[in-house]
């Protein structure tokens, strides 16, 4: 099932048809989201699309000689618009999901959906069961990843990706919920004052200079700072350790039935 079109213009995507993309994929998907700067809340004019996904192998595929593409990269023009489409096998997916790492829960709670199924909307309902204390560790590596870019290029992209990592983990550790939109993280955590200054700087170009709009010297005394709090958080966070085993076997069930039916 295909979502309605002025969901994903409203959050500043180009209005360019996505299903050819989308066929490119060659198996049938389970779901497709926007990803990126457009999820995050700082897109540019010029941004790309990020279309992050799962998509289902056929049985043969994982059980015979000929192995299929786990992982499937589409990536072009279309209607002008540069797209990037990343789906993993449900599989994969749902092992990645078990393995601390936000990043796919950020695809898959996305609300930009472009293609949504039933098995979409069982994987959402099933991700509070994965979510762990652990996944502070992911963005704490994310955030030491874009500052180390940050430093060596002085650009607003790997700045913002920065501080919304940051504050994503620590929504996170307090309040159980996976948020990726910086613009309304800003209404949950106490963020740098220049934040929105920079996410309006980045709408005009997509690797724009940081061009003196903070000191670099406070910059980096807020982004220790949001490291401690993100620590802080994360041991008094009341997630658990590990996902729970429920969690678990529902989503064992849940490949299962899909690749069968399939």
């Amino acid at each position: 099932m295909d979502i309605r079109a002025d969901r994903l213009r409203d959050a500043g995507l180009p209005d360019a048809d996505l299903s050819p993309v989308l066929a490119e994929q060659g198996h049938p998907l389970v779901f497709a989201t926007v990803s990126g700067a457009h999820l995050y809340g700082f897109p540019s004019r010029d941004s790309d699309v990020d279309l992050r996904g799962v998509h289902l192998l056929p049985l043969e595929d994982l059980i015979g000689l000929r192995e299929g593409e786990e992982t499937r990269t589409v990536t072009g023009p279309q209607d002008g618009v540069e797209m990037d489409l990343v789906t993993h096998d449900l599989r994969k997916f749902v092992r990645m999901m078990l393995r601390r790492n936000g990043y796919v829960l950020e695809q898959l709670l996305s609300p930009l959906v472009v293609r949504t199924t039933d098995a979409h909307a069982e994987l959402v309902a099933l991700a509070p069961g994965v979510l762990t204390r652990n996944h502070a560790h992911h963005y704490r590596g994310f955030a030491v990843t874009q500052w180390r870019l940050f430093e060596k290029q002085h650009a607003l992209k790997p700045l913002l990706y920065t501080l919304r990592v940051l504050l994503t983990g620590i929504h996170l550790m307090r309040s159980g919920e996976i948020e990726a939109h910086l613009p309304t993280l800003l209404g949950h955590v106490t963020a740098p004052g220049y934040t929105g200054e920079l996410i309006a700087a980045k709408a005009e170009a997509e690797r724009g200079p940081l061009r003196g709009l903070v000191d670099l010297a406070r910059v980096r005394a807020d982004v220790e700072a949001l490291h401690a709090e993100l620590a802080a958080a994360q041991d008094g966070s009341h997630l658990p350790e590990s996902p729970s085993p429920e969690a678990y076997d529902a989503l064992h069930a849940l490949v299962v039935r899909a690749r069968t039916a399939a």
